[in-house]
C-alpha cells in the first residue's frame, strides 16, 4: 500500500487532496494538531465527504486514514520519512512552526534510504516552494542541503476547489464530514518533482505553472475577494448573496477580465479559454448550498492587500501589460475600507493612503496608488454604488 501523509487535516486537507490521495490508492496519514480531530480520524478510520450544489448533494467515504498529533514530534517524524507523497494544506503563516518537524522527518528519510519524496504544496502564495525550502533548510547541515535538493520536490499546486467554513447543518451529526464543491482540478508544477511523477486523480503536471498559480491569485482569488468586499459593503452576509447583485457581479467580472487580458498577452494563451474559466468561477461563487460568507472570503485585509497578493499583485500584472486596472482598483479600494473598519481607523483619505501605502509597498507617487486612493474616495467614502 503506497503511503501519502497530509500535513493538515482542515477544510482542503480533508475536503480536497486527502480525497484525492485516497481515489488514488494512498493509506492517509494526517497530521494536525486539532486534538479532537486526530482523535476521531484514529478512531473511526474514515471520514465523509458530501458535494453540495444549486441542484442537490451526494456523499462519499474517504476510508484508510490515520492521523498523529503534530505536538508529537517523533511520530510526526515518522509519518514523513515513511511517506510516498506528502502535501502540506495549513496556512501560509503556520509553514514556519511546521518546517522543523518536516526537516526532522526529512533527516530520518534521508538516514534509511534515497527514495525522492514529492512534497505537493497547497498554500495560497506565489513562490511557496522557496519559502518552504527555506524554512526547512535552516533545520538542516550541509550535506542535508545537498540531498535535499536532489531528493525532495517542492511542487506548488494551484488549489481551485472551494471549501466553505463547516457549520454543524454541514457535519449533519458527524465531525469529521467536509461538505464542499465537487471541483476536482488540480494543476502542478512539472518541473519541481523529483523522481517519477505519481498518477493522482485531479492532478496535472504543466510545464508553465507560474500561469496558473497566477490565474488562480488574480482571477479566482482576487474576483472571490471583490464579491467579498463590495457584499460585506453592502450588508451581504454569502457570496451568493453579493455576486446576485447586478452592479457587484459586473465589477467582479470586468476586474477577473481585466487580469485575464493581462494574462493572455504575458503567457501567450487565448484569451477565450480564460473567459470560460470566469464564467465557470461565477457560476461556482453562486453556489447557495455551500453558504460560504463574505467574512470567510474577506479575513486577513493585511495579507490580501500585500505588495504580490491578489490585489496589488493583479494591478502590477495590468500595468506590466497595458491593461488598465479599473475595476481591480474598486476591489483594492473596498478591501481597503473594510481593513480600516476592521482596524478602527477613520474613514478618510488621509488615513487611507497611509495604511495602502503600508500594506502594499507602492510608492506614494505610483499611479495605481493614487488609482486606488481615487476609487476609495469616490466609490466608498461617498457610497455611490449603492
Amino acid at each position: 500500500m503506497m503511503r501519502a501523509v497530509m500535513y493538515g487535516a482542515g477544510n482542503i486537507g480533508r475536503g480536497f487532496i486527502g480525497q484525492l490521495f485516497a481515489d488514488s490508492g494512498y493509506k492517509i496519514t494526517f497530521i494536525d494538531t486539532a486534538k479532537p480531530v486526530v482523535d476521531a480520524l484514529n478512531r473511526e478510520g474514515r471520514y465523509p465527504v458530501r458535494f453540495i450544489s444549486n441542484d442537490g448533494s451526494r456523499g462519499i467515504w474517504v476510508g484508510g486514514v490515520s492521523a498523529v498529533n503534530g505536538e508529537d514530534r517523533e511520530k510526526t517524524a515518522e509519518a514523513i520519512a515513511a511517506a510516498d507523497i506528502m502535501a502540506t494544506a495549513v496556512g501560509v503563516r503556520i509553514l514556519p512552526h511546521i518546517a522543523p518537524l518536516i526537516a526532522q522527518g526529512i533527516k530520518k528519510r534521508f538516514s534509511r534510504n534515497d527514495a525522492p519524496l514529492n512534497i505537493i504544496i497547497c498554500e495560497n502564495l506565489i513562490e511557496a516552494d522557496k519559502l518552504l525550502g527555506k524554512l526547512i533548510k535552516e533545520n538542516l547541515d550541509t550535506k542535508e542541503q545537498l540531498l535535499f535538493d536532489q531528493r525532495i520536490g517542492l511542487v506548488e499546486a494551484s488549489i481551485g476547489r472551494m471549501v466553505p467554513i463547516q457549520t454543524a447543518e454541514m457535519r449533519d451529526g458527524n465531525p469529521l464530514r467536509i461538505c464542499t464543491e465537487e471541483y476536482s482540478f488540480l494543476p502542478v508544477d512539472k518541473n519541481a518533482f523529483r523522481g517519477k511523477i505519481p498518477v493522482i486523480k485531479g492532478m496535472e503536471a504543466f510545464d508553465n505553472f507560474a500561469f496558473f498559480i497566477e490565474r488562480k491569485l488574480f482571477i479566482h482569488n482576487m474576483g472571490h475577494g471583490i464579491c467579498a468586499y463590495l457584499g460585506m459593503f453592502f450588508g451581504d452576509t454569502f457570496i451568493y448573496e453579493a455576486i446576485n447583485r447586478r452592479d457587484i457581479l459586473s465589477i467582479a467580472q470586468s476586474a477577473m477580465m481585466e487580469s485575464a487580458r493581462a494574462l493572455s498577452k504575458r503567457y501567450k494563451v487565448p484569451l477565450a479559454g480564460l473567459e470560460d474559466h470566469i464564467n465557470d468561477l461565477l457560476s461556482r461563487f453562486s453556489n447557495r448550498a455551500l453558504g460560504d460568507t463574505c467574512a470567510r472570503v474577506g479575513g486577513d485585509t493585511a495579507r490580501k492587500l500585500g505588495a504580490e497578493d491578489r490585489f496589488i499583485g493583479a494591478i502590477r500584472l495590468c500595468e506590466e501589460e497595458a491593461v488598465t486596472p479599473a475595476c481591480i482598483s474598486i476591489g483594492a479600494a473596498a478591501a481597503l475600507f473594510r481593513h480600516l473598519d476592521d482596524s478602527n481607523s477613520p474613514q478618510d483619505p488621509e488615513t487611507a493612503a497611509k495604511a495602502l501605502f503600508q500594506l502594499s509597498g507602492l510608492s506614494q507617487a505610483s499611479p495605481a496608488g493614487n488609482l486606488v486612493l481615487s476609487m476609495y474616495s469616490t466609490q466608498f467614502l461617498k457610497k455611490p454604488l449603492k
